[in-house]
């Protein structure tokens, strides 16, 4: 059982209201004190001291108790002979609200605190001003404090739940970013391969045609850097348009004949940029596993949703979902939407999902 003040979350304050004690050396002043009455005052205020940085620096809150009871216990001894002594009163009610945090439980203390106060009050027959200082204030500032020591408590559970949405947005992000480098760099590479080994086999029969070939090498190769710079950035838009030819380009480059039929489509721009990143990672599946000789790529409108096949003829078989196919689930289940994965002859891939018309951007 641990609770604890903790000092060092409070900064300066519980050394400022420090300064309320300062009430117990006002009789010593005013009556001339000799020096036996203020070695006394002292010797009261080392034990008070001592006890009040015990409560705040100790955390297990049966310590604090008892270190709260046996400040009610020097006060006791000190009361009728100074009349200051109600400030241990005082400051066992106020930090009763920072140890215990049910309000029962601290609203009953309270009581026992009043209690004793007046129990001190009419067996050592004090006067009415103790009464209203050691009873009365002790339950008005411990009561006060309730709310400040249930604010702070919020404050730390708030401050506490900001840093687990800190950790867990920079583990989404890190994710994000692993998620983008697998689709940018397995298709671009793909694409990379397929051409140098092109490249590598027209060399002595057609040498302009590898030269070509080795050009697009370099112009992929440099758009590829320059995307994974932007990927990293956390700022990179993919136009489906774009990722469709290049899709084309790919496949007929690794001796897939493709057929694509698209019906205009109206998506936002975030809508886009996740299909352009699913259509490339099914392309690059295709060109590295699959095997296949045909390609189909059909996107169409369903009753308010967005509908997009891609299906090979290649070998099929494998339902293990790896790193890109549940990084594309994961893409279209964040649209709202489904992905369907079919291998049993050849691979079929279906995603849908709600289309949105605002901010759109035509598809065809």
């Amino acid at each position: 059982m641990s609770s604890g003040i903790k000092l060092r979350e409070h900064g300066w304050s519980f050394y400022l209201i420090l300064a309320y004690f300062g009430f117990f050396f006002l009789q010593p002043f005013a009556d001339h004190a000799g020096l036996r009455e203020w070695l006394w005052t002292l010797l009261g205020t080392a034990i008070f001291l001592a006890l009040y940085f015990g409560v705040c620096l100790l955390e297990d809150v049966r310590w604090q108790l008892v270190l709260i009871g046996l400040m009610l216990v020097v006060g006791t001894m000190y009361v009728r002979s100074n009349g200051g002594a109600c400030t241990f009163f005082v400051f066992a009610a106020a930090l009763l609200p920072y140890v215990l945090e049910n309000d029962v439980a601290i609203l009953s203390l309270l009581g026992a605190i009043v209690a004793v106060a007046v129990v001190d009050w009419w067996l050592l027959h004090l006067d009415g001003w103790f009464l209203l200082y050691g009873g009365g204030l002790s339950l008005v500032v411990g009561g006060s404090n309730i709310y400040f020591a249930q604010r702070q408590r919020m404050f730390r559970k708030l401050a506490s739940a900001n840093e687990e949405i800190e950790h867990l947005a920079k583990v989404a992000e890190r994710e994000r970013i692993a998620r983008d480098l697998h689709d940018v760099l397995g298709h671009t590479l793909s694409v990379i391969i397929l051409k140098s080994e092109l490249a590598g086999k027209l060399i002595d029969r057609d040498p302009e045609r590898a030269k070509t070939e080795m050009a697009d090498v370099e112009r992929t190769s440099r758009a590829a850097l320059a995307e994974v710079r932007s990927t990293i950035r956390g700022y990179r838009s993919h136009s489906l348009e774009s990722e469709l030819q290049q899709a084309k380009a790919a496949l007929e480059t690794a001796g897939v004949v493709v057929k694509q039929e698209s019906t205009e489509v109206r998506l936002s721009p975030v809508q886009e940029s996740v299909v352009a990143l699913v259509v490339r990672e099914a392309v690059t599946n295709i060109v590295r596993h699959a095997g296949a000789r045909n390609c189909m790529l059909r996107m169409t409108p369903v009753n308010g949703s967005c509908r997009l096949e891609i299906q090979d003829d290649g070998r099929g078989g494998d339902h293990t979902e790896g790193n890109g196919l549940r990084g594309m689930r994961e893409r279209i289940e964040a649209l709202g939407g489904t992905l369907l994965h079919e291998s049993s002859s050849g691979t079929k891939l279906t995603i849908q999902f709600p289309l949105t018309h605002s901010s759109g951007k035509e598809i065809s």
